[in-house]
């Protein structure tokens, strides 16, 4: 028998401190596809500034999620963004080190559903833990690319224009994020 979360469980309290790490990992992308932009790499920019949406799409999931299951939603404080960065290599590094914690957390939230015997919220969090597989492969496989093309950027962009990174064109079984994913 499935229990209804509490609003003091921690699965309760883990998904809504994700919330702010999803909504802090869309600032960081943007802050990214920002710096990406002003160094004149056009096709890491745009690949950062889709992965800014799909992370506040994500944000927005788990909004939703919340508001059906009748849950309190708040917004925990944003955390500081980073944007100087010396060289290339610095904000793919720190993206992939983004989506290694993000997926510590979320399986840490998966972990908090399944000790509270709340089988609606351990389906609910295998989608992300799915996504949190591509994200990392993805990101990885971005990094070994820079570190490949070294100073020579231009590799680096035609990679980037030439293959497909991540899920470009959305998941079919995503969750409905509050308001319409974008």
């Amino acid at each position: 028998m499935t229990t209804s979360p509490t609003p003091d469980s921690r699965f309760v309290t883990l998904l809504t401190e994700q919330i702010g790490h999803e909504f802090d990992a869309h600032m960081q992308y943007v802050a990214i596809a920002v710096w990406c932009d002003s160094h004149d790499l056009p096709q890491l920019a745009s690949h950062y500034y889709r992965q800014s949406l799909e992370e506040r799409n994500h944000a927005m999931m788990i909004v939703q999620y919340m508001l059906d299951r009748d849950l309190d939603v708040s917004f925990p404080r944003a955390a500081e963004v980073r944007s100087d960065f010396t060289n290339v290599r610095e904000p793919i590094a720190l993206a992939l080190a983004q989506e290694r914690q993000v997926t510590e957390q979320i399986e840490a939230i998966f972990q908090a559903a399944r000790a509270e015997n709340d089988v609606l919220g351990e389906q609910f969090m295998l989608w992300f833990l799915k996504e949190q597989v591509e994200e990392v492969a993805a990101a990885t496989t971005l990094l070994t690319v820079a570190e490949r093309a070294s100073e020579n950027l231009f590799d680096l962009e035609n990679f980037v224009a030439r293959e497909t990174i991540g899920d470009a064109g959305g998941s079919t079984d995503a969750p409905e994020a509050a308001g319409g994913a974008l």
